[in-house]
């Protein structure tokens, strides 16, 4: 029916002219109609379905525009996961490349620090070289974002849970980058490793890019799941350094180079025979240049027989914050030094210098009554 009446001159009869009857409950509603009379105009507009199907209209536009505006901003966010993931895909190849083969990193900044940072015990969790956890991080986060940008996602996964499994994982990966950035401030100070600052960025810039497609009330939702992922992480990481073994509490904040001590002693000729013996079965003793234990020990063997034994030098490069134990001695699970581990297989280990008389009865020795130690 007619939503108003316009009226522009002052009432006047209609002669001949007069308005049309309308039926009370018209199913056709008339949109507009003139009547023209003496001197007056009369307008009828309708705002049925015309009105409102031009609202509906606009509100659908803008709802398209705001729908399309979003899955834009999404289809860029993935994009950026999927390349800065692929970076980091690639640096912890290389990383992990290096430690398989026991070589050096090319450090274009920080020199041998870099090297020492990429070759100390914190570079390894839970036994497993740190890079190794990186493929699986930047592979999962480049792979995700690939997959959320063509909206193909394995298992019937649905968009919404995709972006929350990214935004898991990149919290976890900024959450370990924080903790190493601490790490690398304070047990290596001075020290720069180029690899450690780049895996720090991409895992930072992923997480912040990642967050941002998540609005004020979304975030809320899902804080509490954040602070848990990034506790748990936290956790995982200090149980990680608490349980490896630790090398000398006197050493931590010294910088030792490399020295070797003379043996005086002259050998008996039951430590020449001992030694020989030792050789033989392919026994060894692990220790470290600065340990005094293990100098009394070679102290007992003399010099002629210390040069048949098999000796490892857990650092060989001198000691210095940060400094990795020989591999050798690693591989060996070395704890305490001298250690000593004998007849192969068995493993029979033994900490803490050793009397030869004992070191003969564990490894088999048979001495001749003359060649016994006095």
């Amino acid at each position: 029916m007619a939503s108003f009446l316009n009226i522009s001159s002052p009432p006047f009869l209609c002669g001949s002219s007069p308005l049309p009857s309308l039926p009370p409950r018209s199913i056709t509603p008339i949109t507009q109609f003139k009547v023209w009379c003496r001197g007056l105009t009369v307008k009828c507009m309708s705002s049925g379905p015309s009105q409102d199907a031009e609202s509906e209209s606009e509100t659908a536009a803008s709802s398209s525009s705001s729908s399309s505006s979003f899955s834009s901003s999404s289809i860029s966010t993935y994009n950026w996961c999927a390349a800065l993931g692929g970076i980091g895909f690639l640096e912890t190849v290389y990383l992990t490349y290096l430690k398989l083969t026991d070589s050096d990193a090319f450090c274009p900044v920080g020199g041998g620090s870099c090297g020492d940072v990429l070759n100390s015990d914190y570079a390894i969790v839970f036994g497993v070289p740190l890079p190794v956890f990186g493929i699986v991080a930047y592979g999962f986060v480049s792979a995700l974002g690939l997959q959320l940008k063509g909206n193909n996602l394995p298992f019937g996964i649905g968009e919404s849970n995709g972006r929350l499994l990214l935004l898991a994982i990149t919290t976890s990966m900024a959450t370990a980058s924080g903790y190493f950035l601490y790490i690398l401030s304070t047990k290596f100070s001075g020290a720069s490793c180029s690899y450690c600052l780049m895996s720090a960025f991409l895992s930072l810039s992923l997480f912040f890019i990642t967050i941002k497609d998540f609005g004020l009330q979304e975030i809320q939702k899902v804080l509490g799941l954040q602070l848990s992922i990034a506790i748990l992480v936290i956790a995982a990481l200090s149980t990680s350094y608490g349980t490896s073994p630790s090398v000398s509490s006197s050493l931590a904040e010294i910088d030792l180079p490399y020295f070797t001590s003379e043996i005086t002693t002259p050998s008996s000729p039951f430590a020449v025979s001992l030694a020989k013996h030792l050789h033989s079965i392919g026994a060894k003793m692990y220790g470290a240049f600065w340990c005094s234990h293990c100098l009394e020990q070679k102290q007992m063997f003399g010099k002629e027989a210390l040069e048949m034994l098999d000796y490892v030098e857990c650092f060989p490069d001198g000691y210095r914050k940060g400094t990795k134990i020989a591999k050798a001695c690693a591989d060996a699970k070395i704890e305490g030094f001298p250690t000593w581990v004998i007849n192969g297989q068995v493993r029979k280990v033994l900490s803490g210098e050793q009397e030869l008389s004992e070191l003969a009865q564990l490894s088999g020795f048979e001495f001749i009554e003359s060649s016994q130690p006095t």
